[in-house]
Formats: structure tokens, sequence, C-alpha cells
């Protein structure tokens, strides 16, 4: 099968791994991989299912794609890749840190993969969990129902099922794979009016993010993570995290604070919030830690 190749040029400098590491769900999502070849990614597009392999040249990113939706995964790497991604009226120099951060961090980009629903099942899935819990519930279940990558790409890599084949996924295999019955039934919910959600892609993110919260089940932390991811947005923090709002505070204060004092620290740059996050991200900064994990009741809604 020969690949689908073209290069894309960035009007500005770009690192892949800022772009691409954020949309897997761990080193192990077997959609995302990423080896001496490049970055791999599976998608599903209208045209069909695609295996796309990116790689960072010193002026362009070159693609090559696989399978039936090869020509539509070319098309759509610019906005990938966050071609569209606007940082006018961004004001790093609000705070020393975040001036240091985006100086060192020139090519930073928000990715807007234009798919929903491979940003909001793993975001429903990660509700109320830690993160081991949630990626390892979207490794089991993609790599057990997903179709196999076209083309050459890594052992093991999975293209993210229909929503008709995840309608049929039996309970005791959502139960098998840690996912409670709150979690599982919100799934449901989502795959009945996928259709209508993979819509949202076309959305302005605010329309988006009411035609998301009309599925019972998907509060702000649950659909800012998809926004994220789907629509490249720059301002949608995920409120309710229980590390970001510590890790936001202890980057930009020098200590912990809950979701209202993130939002406070955050303010001067209203409209680019989440990218102010994502250089926080991309820096590694974290926080002291201390004490057992707390348990989460799965029954509220995220």
């Amino acid at each position: 099968m020969d690949p689908v190749v073209t290069r894309y040029a960035p009007p500005r400098r770009l690192e892949l791994r800022h772009a691409i590491k954020p949309l897997a769900q761990g080193r192990t999502d077997p959609t995302i991989r990423h080896d001496a070849d490049g970055w791999w990614l599976t998608l599903r597009l209208a045209s069909g299912i695609a295996t796309l392999l990116l790689r960072q040249r010193t002026d362009a990113v070159e693609a090559h794609a696989w399978g039936p939706g090869a020509d539509e995964a070319v098309a759509g790497v610019p906005a990938l890749l966050g071609d569209g991604d606007d940082d006018s009226g961004f004001e790093a120099g609000r705070h020393p840190l975040v001036a240091r951060l985006h100086h060192e961090t020139p090519g930073l980009r928000l990715a807007r993969t234009g798919r929903v629903l491979p940003a909001l099942i793993p975001s429903v899935l990660g509700q109320k969990v830690t993160g081991i819990e949630a990626k390892a519930a979207w490794r089991q279940l993609v790599t057990r129902h997903g179709e196999a990558a076209p083309g050459p790409a890594p052992l093991g890599m999975r293209v993210v099922p229909t929503a008709a084949v995840w309608r049929r996924i039996p309970s005791w295999e959502w139960h098998r794979a840690g996912v409670g019955p709150q979690r599982s039934d919100t799934l449901m919910r989502v795959f009945a009016v996928a259709e209508g959600l993979e819509r949202c892609a076309g959305l302005a993110t605010d329309d988006a993010a009411r035609r998301l919260r009309t599925v019972a089940g998907i509060g702000p932390w649950t659909i800012a993570e998809t926004l994220q991811r789907s629509h490249g947005d720059p301002d949608r923090v995920s409120v309710g995290d229980l590390h970001l709002c510590k890790r936001v505070g202890t980057a930009l204060a020098g200590r912990r604070v809950d979701d209202d004092g993130m939002f406070e620290l955050l303010e001067p740059w209203r409209g680019h919030r989440q990218r102010v996050v994502r250089l926080i991200e991309a820096a590694g900064i974290g926080y002291e830690r201390h004490g057992p994990r707390l348990a989460i009741p799965e029954h509220r809604t995220r």
C-alpha cells in the first residue's frame, strides 16, 4: 500500500511533541505512538480509516498516510498541528514565569483534531478516576474492539471503534475494563446521539459546549477536556481537576490553590487561559503531594 505524502511548512515554529502529546492517552495509547520514525496516529474519518505518520524536519513536517482515509488525513494536517491557533492578544509578560516559558517554548501550538468522539470518549472514561485507571480502560477497550491500523503502523495500533461498535460492548466488558455503570451509561447516551455530537466539530466552542451539556453525565470538566482537543480551545480550562489547580497555583503563586484560586490567577490571560496551562504542563511543573489519594464518588457529574 503506497502512502499519500505531503509536506506542511508551518508559518511559525512548530514542535510536533507539544501539539501531539496532549492528544495521547498515555504512552500505551493504541491510537497514538511515538518511535524513531516519528509520531503515528490512527484516525476514523468521513472517508474511512487511516494511519498518519508525522516526521519533524528542519523547515517542515513530513506526513505519510495509509488507508481509505489517507487523502483526508493529510488534508487535515495543518489544522491538526495548530495552523489555526491564533495567539494574538496573548500577553505572556503579565507574569515572569509565563514570559519565560513562552520564550522557551516557541514551538507550542494547540492542536485541533476536528473530531469530537475520539476526544469525548476518553474524557468520560476519565471522570472521577485516576489517570492510570482511565488510560488503562481506553487501551483495553480500543485494543479489543478497534480495527487494525492500515499501513505499516507499529504493532498493536488500532483505530477507535465506530459508535455502533461501542454500543455493542457488553456490560461485563466495561466492568472488566474497570469502567463503572455511571460512566458506561453516560457513554451509551453519547453513542445514542453520536452523529449529532460529531457535528459539534463544526460549531464554535461555546455552541459545541452547549450541545455536549445536553447529554446527562457530561459536565464542565469533560467538556473542557474534549474541546481542548477537538477544537484547540485556547481558553477552556479543566475545572474540577484534582491536580491542575494545585499545579497552576504552585507555578504562578508558589502555593496550592483551589479552582477559584486557579481562575483568579489565570484571569489576566482570559481568552488564553488554557494556553498558560499548556505552557506550565509542557515545562513539567508539578507540586509536592502529601497523603493518600482521595476516593471520589463516581456518581458525581464531571
